[in-house]
């Protein structure tokens, strides 16, 4: 299999943490792909130019790290990161994934020129990021939140990470759970091999 990536994508990153916490790094070719660029070779691969992308052994692709992720946790027929009957977990995944959706808008505005930059658009998000820390903050010690890593741990993590280091700040200043639970969460390998430069 092929999955298609960039270093900067918070949603590649955590296919590629899917990758290793399944280890098939052995079934599983990590691709730099160049995107955002005219005339990309990648565009022939997938013609909407978003990462991640992966295709399968079959030679047929899919797009979208919701569902890359699923399908590389469920090749061995033992779902460890997904539960699709635990609406409770649930909430807290797609909770975590809206936090980390609006970073990545942020980290794409800031990439923009200055003078193209939207203040309105940056504010709203950084009101967003920090009004999700505090909900996380409030959350990081649910049963839930707590033992061995699911999507909603990898996606709040890779979304604290990101905000750091795209500049929106330190999001667990001042949030002592959800630093502690950040603390642990960071050390695991997948985490630390797929860190963005």
């Amino acid at each position: 299999m092929k999955l298609y990536v960039t270093s900067g994508s918070p949603y590649a990153r955590l296919a590629r943490i899917i990758v290793i916490e399944k280890a098939l790094e052995d079934r599983v070719e990590i691709i730099e792909a160049k995107t955002r660029t005219a005339g990309s070779p990648y565009y022939q691969i997938n013609p909407s130019g978003r990462v991640p992308y992966l295709v399968d052994d079959t030679g047929r692709g899919m797009e979208d790290s919701q569902l890359i992720c699923a399908y590389l946790d469920g090749l061995d027929g033992k779902q460890r990161f997904h539960s699709a009957a635990d609406w409770a977990y649930l909430r807290l995944e797609f909770a975590a994934r809206s936090m980390c959706d609006g970073i990545a808008v942020w980290g794409r505005e800031m990439a923009r020129p200055e003078s193209e930059r939207s203040p309105t658009t940056l504010a709203h998000e950084l009101a967003r990021a920090q009004r999700m820390a505090d909900f996380f903050e409030d959350r990081v010690t649910d049963p839930l939140m707590q033992g061995p890593p699911g999507m909603a741990h990898l996606i709040l993590a890779v979304a604290v990470e990101m905000a750091h280091k795209r500049g929106l700040g330190d999001l667990t200043a001042g949030r002592r759970r959800l630093a502690h639970w950040m603390r642990s969460i960071s050390d695991l390998p997948s985490m630390q091999k797929t860190a963005p430069p």
